[in-house]
């Protein structure tokens, strides 16, 4: 009797793996994360269109960071959780500045108080403000936010809070995505 229950127990978790499509996603993409890196949203080519201003570096578009991997933040000096992960953003530049490009944009924010902000903190990661629209698909609701896009423009990592970049896990995914 005791068999019998559990092989109707199995087949019936059987069956809700393979009949319901919410619960056979899940499991797919929690043992097969590739898989939800292939269905990423894709930023396209008219998305990295944005003017920015430099202001620790020279002044660029984004399309020039197509076709490579790029930490993209966006904040403002006004945003408390934005100040708060910046040392872990210096930190995760100073170890990948090599292998990924940093792209911050100071959004909200006068050039001022973000030169000083830089100054005041011995922060050299690059910073930009943008002098063009900004895509829809890139454009923060909260933050800061943050993308990580790999060299396709797939966005792999979408962060809306302050957070730790320079946890091991994030420079194992980064290693993970620059093969």
């Amino acid at each position: 009797m005791k068999k019998l229950i559990v092989y109707v127990v199995v087949l019936v978790l059987l069956g809700v793996v393979f009949l319901v499509p919410a619960v056979r996603s899940k499991l797919k993409n929690a043992f097969f994360p590739i898989a939800t890196i292939e269905n990423a949203v894709h930023i396209e080519a008219d998305d990295y269109d944005i003017d920015l201003q430099g202001i620790n570096v020279s002044s660029t578009n984004m399309k020039n960071f197509r076709n490579k991997p790029v930490f993209l933040n966006f904040w403002g000096t006004w945003c408390p959780p934005c100040r708060k992960e910046w040392p872990s953003i210096q930190r995760l530049y100073d170890r990948r500045k090599e292998h990924i490009d940093f792209v911050l944009i100071a959004m909200k924010d006068e050039e001022q108080a973000v030169r000083k902000f830089l100054k005041e903190n011995n922060y050299t990661v690059p910073v930009y403000i943008a002098q063009s629209p900004i895509s829809e698909k890139l454009l923060p609701k909260a933050f800061p936010t943050t993308f990580l896009l790999d060299q396709n423009g797939r966005i792999l990592i979408k962060e809306d809070a302050a957070t730790d970049w320079d946890a091991e896990s994030i420079h194992q995914f980064i290693d993970n995505i620059i093969k």
